[in-house]
Order: C-alpha cells, then structure tokens, then sequence
C-alpha cells in the first residue's frame, strides 16, 4: 500500500504523462529498460506519474526504475497467489535486489526494470537498502499483521512509504541548504511518507476491508466504535466513523506539516516533483475530511485538470516558498 505503488485508474489516456526518450548516453539497451519502466508508471500509478513528469529526464527514469521495481513487489503482495509462493516471491525478489547492489546485472539481461534499477544505482546515491524495507512491509501485508497503536502502525508505514521516501531522496539530493537541515532531509522526506501513506488508509479502507486488511489503529476503532471493520457502506449503530476519520485526518495534516518541511530543501524541479504528489494528496485527505462516508461507497480521486493544477502549483515553487517562510519564522 505505499503511496507510489498505486492500483490502475480508469482515466482517460490523453490526461496521462507519456514516457520521455532516454538521453542519448545510455545505450539501446538501457534506454529499452527506462522505457518499459516508464510504460509500467505511467499505466499504474497516475498521482506519481503526474509528479515525476516535472522531473529532467535522467531522475524521472531513475524514479520510473524504483516505482517499477516497488510495484513489483507490491504485486506479489496484493495478488492471488497462495501464501507459501507469495514469501517464496519476495524472498526471490530480494534476490534479485541483492544482485543489483552487488551490480551483477548486465544491460543484456532479460529483466528489463533490473537493467533500469541498477543503471540508476550508479548514476545516484540510492539507499537501495530502502526496497528491502519495503519487500518487509509486504511481508507483514502476507502475513496479516495489525496494528494495536499509531506506534505500531508507524513500523508499517515506514516500510511501505517512509522507505520510498528515502529513496527517492536518493535521486534528488539536497541544494542551497545548510548543513543541519540537509542532515534532517531523510527525516522529512520519511515524515511525509508516513502522511502519504496515511492518506493511503483512510482512502483505501472499504478495498482493504474486502481483501481482509485493517490498518488503522486497533485503539483508535475501538475508541469510535468501530472496531467491526469497514466491509459494509453501513457503519454499526453507535459508531462515529466520521469522528474517526477526522482524528486520522489531523493526524495526517500534522504528518504533512513536519513532512514539507523537505521542500526548500530540494532543488528546484525536484521540489516541485514531491510538491505535485504531495499536493494530490493533501487535496484528498481534503476530501475525505469534508465527506468521510465517501470512503465507504469507493476510492476517493482526483479528477485530471485538478492534479494538473497541483502540479502547476509545485512547478511554481509556491509550496516550497512558503514552506520555507513557515520554516524561518520557527526558527526566529
């Protein structure tokens, strides 16, 4: 459930971003491998596709990389397959992740979102070990974990999404900051990880209900009484599924407060990059503030000129100004 590993939507083709020609130094085969990558983000993860296309080319490809071979994983997870061959996959999924950090994969090998992956290793500093956290988030995903306290919940959220977080930092980099706050930049982009992922939850709850998941917090359901789940558009008499949501929710909004805080820390088409997908989701959780039973009649979305609004506002560089006069009245 990481918020960069995101179902199919059935929006129109025209609205989605459409995958860039790889710059001329790679070769043929490189090339091939971003390109099935991209292919791969633009067809199942339109929120960060759409925030990935701000990107110059050699970071929208090693993001493309990361998102394909996070998707995978997510996959094995999500899918039908029995138990025993889900772990199975992910510990081979791991394996494969260890023969890219060692870089024994070659440009001809037959695993193109490898080829991709282990291209943009070298041309950034990505924590790879971050995609080992994430086949642990899965894992608890395959083995039914709940969670009993937003503590317990964090470990998840960490996995799934504070992990991407970090890795895309990776690809990044920091620009014009001082060396405290560059320090802090992994911690941010870890914080907003957790709010994306959040959001994720409070989105998804009527899916996961039907795939037999519940992630919120065993004391948070049964301090709204809500504690038989959501597999129905009715909630229990007695139940405040409304006063639930919007505890979440300002959870959430303090998540994101700490978490764009990483803003003017990037530089400029990177920040309006995390911006956009930022910006998506804030104006979801906007949403589902306003109509928390919406959640339980579907996934609640975006419509395409309001993502392609948000991104004209990340491009802008407005979020990250503003975020980092918040920033400076703080410390005064």
């Amino acid at each position: 459930m990481s918020p960069t590993v995101e179902g199919p939507t059935h929006a129109s083709a025209p609205d989605a971003p459409t995958a860039m020609s790889a710059p001329a130094a790679t070769s043929s085969l490189i090339a091939a491998a971003y390109g099935y990558c991209e292919a791969v983000t633009g067809s199942q993860a339109r929120n960060f596709a759409y925030g990935i296309r701000l990107l110059p080319a050699d970071k929208r490809q090693a993001m493309s990389a990361l998102y394909a071979f996070s998707r995978r994983v997510d996959d094995i997870g999500d899918g039908t397959l029995p138990h025993e061959v889900k772990l199975t996959r992910l510990e081979e999924t791991r394996t494969l992740l260890g023969r890219i950090r060692a870089e024994e994969i070659d440009e001809d090998d037959t695993d193109p979102v490898a080829v991709a992956l282990a291209h943009a290793s070298r041309r950034f500093p990505i924590p790879l070990e971050g995609l080992d956290e994430l086949i642990d988030g899965v894992l608890m995903d395959v083995r039914g974990e709940t969670y009993e306290t937003w503590d317990d919940l964090k470990v998840y959220c960490r996995c799934v999404a504070g992990a991407i977080g970090r890795l895309s930092l990776g690809v990044f980099g920091t620009a014009g900051s001082g060396a405290h706050d560059a320090a802090r930049a992994g911690e941010y982009a870890d914080t907003l990880g957790l709010a994306l992922q959040l959001t994720n939850i409070l989105r998804d709850v009527r899916e996961d209900a039907g795939n037999g998941r519940t992630y919120l917090p065993a004391e948070d359901l049964a301090k709204f009484g809500c504690s038989e789940g959501f597999r129905s558009e009715r909630m229990p008499h007695g139940s405040d599924f409304t006063g639930l949501v919007h505890h979440e929710v300002r959870r959430a909004r303090a998540l994101f407060v700490e978490g764009y805080r990483l803003l003017p820390l990037l530089d400029r088409r990177s920040g309006a990059c995390v911006a956009a997908m930022a910006g998506i989701y804030r104006r979801l959780l906007d949403r589902i503030e306003r109509e928390p039973q919406a959640v339980l009649r579907g996934r609640v979305s975006l419509p395409p000129h309001e993502k392609a609004y948000v991104a004209v506002r990340g491009l802008s560089g407005l979020d990250a100004r503003t975020i980092a006069r918040q920033s400076t009245k703080r410390r005064l």
